[in-house]
């Protein structure tokens, strides 16, 4: 995996600060909560470590790579968004499979990966269903799976249970862990949810107004 590191990055849109600069390193393996109201900068800071947002200043490095000005794509990072993504006239089995198909992995090499993070998450009994006809929390789990499938460097999640219901997101925070634990990812996540922060993180990044607050173990 990879740590992250933040140096002076900050974003304008026009003259409106939507994230001041800020220094943040989150370590390799790390699991760090970027907590906030709506509007605070989070999920800008986590579209510019991810490349889908550009920097107004500052820099990014990943594993010690400078990845300022390299696109999404070339960044080894995964995103899970909190509105699923998943293609929906495809199959469990060929969602999870088409970003390994994209890159032009050997069949078997994509159905050894395939079985490993079906095995992890337990939806192996899903996979010839179609996203719509499954429950949001498993749909967020093939979501999960479709990232995990990669080995990314980094996993960026962008209030990904806030679609769910209390149940099932609280059934969703142990299971997020559990594969955090197991691949030992460096993970940033989003959140305006305070508990969650502080059952999942291993630090957390307070931001409110477009400034970093407070940086903390929960």
């Amino acid at each position: 995996m990879a740590e992250i590191q933040l140096k002076k990055v900050a974003k304008k849109f026009g003259e409106a600060w939507a994230v001041k600069p800020m220094d943040l390193t989150i370590g390799d393996g790390e699991f760090v909560a970027l907590l906030g109201p709506s509007g605070c900068g989070k999920t800008t800071t986590l579209r510019m470590i991810s490349g889908l947002e550009a920097v107004t200043e500052g820099r990014i490095y990943i594993d010690g790579k400078d990845v300022t000005w390299l696109t999404a794509s070339q960044r080894d990072i995964a995103f899970v968004f909190q509105f699923f993504a998943l293609y929906p006239q495809m199959t469990v089995r060929q969602n999870i499979a088409f970003p390994l198909e994209s890159q032009g992995m050997p069949k078997e090499q994509i159905k050894h990966r395939i079985d490993e993070v079906v095995a992890m998450l337990r939806i192996g009994h899903l996979l010839k269903q179609r996203p719509g006809n499954l429950s949001g929390g498993d749909r967020q789990r093939v979501a999960l799976a479709r990232s995990l499938v990669r080995h990314p460097a980094c996993f960026l999640m962008d209030e990904p249970l806030g679609a769910l219901d209390a149940e099932f997101r609280e059934a969703m925070r142990a299971e997020i862990k559990r594969v955090h634990l197991a691949e030992k990812a460096t993970t940033v996540y989003v959140t305006h949810d305070q508990v969650e922060a502080m059952a999942m993180g291993d630090r957390i990044v307070v931001m409110s107004a477009a400034v970093v607050q407070q940086i903390g173990t929960p």
